[in-house]
């Protein structure tokens, strides 16, 4: 029902018609860097069926600096690679990449390509009452303003009230989730939306689900927080079953993951085995210019 209302369940199965045999076939999955892991975790927890193919952009990182121009080129050049591996659907884990190059990449493939802002979006929509949402993110996706375009596009009464936390990513990314100063951190960043009249809150960063038990127990319970990584996963779920691609498995299987990077391999992989529900052996560093 979700996507009919979307009008995206016809075109998916329209594309699927050519595709044969492409139901083991795995998922692409691709971030400007490790911030995307959060969205392999969860299709990894919500499907765990499906093969996956990771691909961090941690050559070119951060994504948010970057032209309009260049963050589709590189969207082409990672999903070129991604279709050396025989994918059959491809994840924009980024927000960044999601509001500038989603649509004209999604024009140009025969197979799905979804992003994080509209799955996210649309999840908040759903559970307000106050229609007054709060969107925290990276200065370059609060500036953007793009989860409020796409939600006052479905609903131009809601107000949307938008706040970066650029301290957020380092702090996850330098081991500091659990520590004291984040709760420090959290509380300058997050004090005045917290007593605003807000009763949802967008994670619009993929690196900030790592930080999610903190913000909602600062938050409080009036305050439901919308994880785009979750509805993410929920909405390829959707699509693969209404598209009948969806990976059933075999008994005594498992699926495969693999991992790639343009750069920092090892550094890679440590963060990656913190959060991940298993230990990655190998990530491969490749050339991705060569795509």
């Amino acid at each position: 029902d979700r996507l009919r209302s979307r009008g995206l369940g016809d075109v998916y199965k329209r594309q699927a018609l050519s595709i044969d045999n492409k139901n083991a076939a795995p998922v692409g999955v691709f971030d400007s860097g490790v911030g995307g892991l959060t969205v392999a975790r969860e299709i990894m927890r919500q499907l765990p069926n499906e093969n996956l193919v990771y691909f961090g952009d941690t050559a070119r990182v951060p994504y948010g600096s970057k032209s309009k121009d260049n963050i589709i080129r590189y969207s082409r050049q990672i999903i070129h690679f991604l279709r050396t591996k025989g994918v059959k659907a491809i994840v924009i884990a980024c927000n960044t990449a999601s509001a500038l190059a989603l649509d004209v990449v999604r024009e140009e493939s025969d197979i799905p390509v979804i992003g994080v802002v509209e799955p996210g979006a649309r999840a908040a929509l759903h559970i307000t009452h106050t229609k007054k949402i709060g969107v925290i993110g990276t200065e370059a996706t609060v500036q953007s303003a793009m989860y409020g375009k796409i939600i006052k596009g479905l609903d131009p009464t809601v107000s949307v009230i938008g706040k970066a936390c650029p301290l957020f990513v380092p702090l996850v990314e330098e081991g500091f989730a659990k520590h004291k100063v984040t709760e420090e951190i959290i509380d300058y960043y997050l004090a005045s939306m917290k007593h605003s009249d807000i009763d949802s809150l967008i994670l619009g960063c993929t690196h900030y689900p790592l930080l999610r038990s903190r913000i909602r127990a600062y938050m409080g319970d009036k305050i439901q927080l919308v994880n785009p990584a979750y509805e993410t996963a929920m909405d390829l779920k959707h699509i693969l079953q209404e598209s009948g691609m969806e990976n059933a498995g075999k008994e005594g299987e498992h699926a495969t993951y693999s991992f790639y990077v343009s750069d920092a391999a090892d550094k890679f992989k440590q963060f990656a085995n913190s959060i991940l529900p298993y230990d990655i052996e190998t990530t491969q560093q490749i050339n991705i210019e060569e795509y």
